[in-house]
């Protein structure tokens, strides 16, 4: 985060007491580890504002008396730490090219992942059909084969053929209506939350408000990508596909993001 945002704690000089700068100074940790999904904090810029004197003979501001002088030293230098971390900023444009890559990565993620999951489900009811089909024609073949071996009338056996292809041809229409119905429920609102929810189980389970965000953004387009594409025809997602849109995630971008601001992130690799 502290790639894109300064956590400043501003007028740290106005503390009479060391108590009460310790306890805003844990209250502001406290509530940054409720919204910063990560083990370690940002750091915080503690600072103060210049004063200017107060009349001509040199009086110290009220503030400046109850602080020592290397303390009130060391809040200047951090004052000047962020206004020059400020005037980076259009050298630092990178960072928004990176944090662009970063949403787009977690974007074609999750997508190709609840994607692939409806696609998933649509495939194995498709083959459950198939195999459906097949069985039929395997048994009415088998029975008319049977027919001709025991040497039945030929009556018999045209029977079993004509009512194979008459059973085959109707469940085929059968099972084609009701894959159609099943697309069209795969493809509801509702049917690719659940995906959502089934395939990222412990970032619903902690209400994780970015990937929350993330579904918001690609929930439309993915069920109007899906539509137009028909599950039959989308393509599966490959393993490794998958695996390297992770490896992007959790080393190109960091390793990108080092050699950007190195002051921050520390060297290089």
């Amino acid at each position: 985060m502290d790639h894109k945002l300064l956590i400043v704690l501003n007028k740290a000089d106005q503390f009479k007491k060391i108590h009460d700068f310790a306890r805003a100074y844990g209250s502001l940790c406290w509530n940054l580890s409720k919204v910063i999904p990560r083990k370690d904090l940002p750091r915080i810029f503690t600072m103060c504002l210049p004063v200017a004197k107060s009349d001509e003979n040199g009086a110290v501001p009220i503030g400046d008396e109850a602080l020592d002088q290397r303390a009130l030293a060391d809040l200047h230098q951090t004052r000047d730490d962020v206004l020059s971390e400020v005037m980076k900023a259009p050298k630092r444009r990178i960072d928004n090219v990176i944090t662009n890559l970063h949403d787009s990565v977690h974007l074609l993620q999750m997508h190709a992942v609840v994607a692939e999951d409806v696609r998933s489900r649509y495939s194995r009811r498709l083959w459950e059909n198939r195999m459906q089909e097949m069985s039929s024609v395997v048994l009415g073949c088998g029975m008319a084969g049977l027919g001709m071996y025991l040497s039945i009338p030929p009556q018999f056996t045209g029977g079993v053929v004509a009512a194979t292809v008459v059973g085959v041809g109707g469940m085929k229409w059968w099972n084609s209506n009701k894959l159609s119905d099943v697309e069209e429920q795969l493809l509801s609102v509702e049917e690719l939350s659940a995906s959502f929810q089934r395939t990222h189980p412990q970032e619903v389970s902690e209400a994780d408000e970015f990937y929350a965000s993330v579904w918001a953004r690609i929930r439309d387009p993915l069920r109007l990508s899906l539509q137009r594409t028909g599950l039959g025809d989308f393509p599966a997602l490959k393993k490794g596909d998958l695996a390297d849109l992770q490896r992007i995630l959790d080393e190109e971008i960091p390793r990108l993001r080092r050699l950007a601001s190195p002051a921050h992130s520390g060297k290089a690799d």
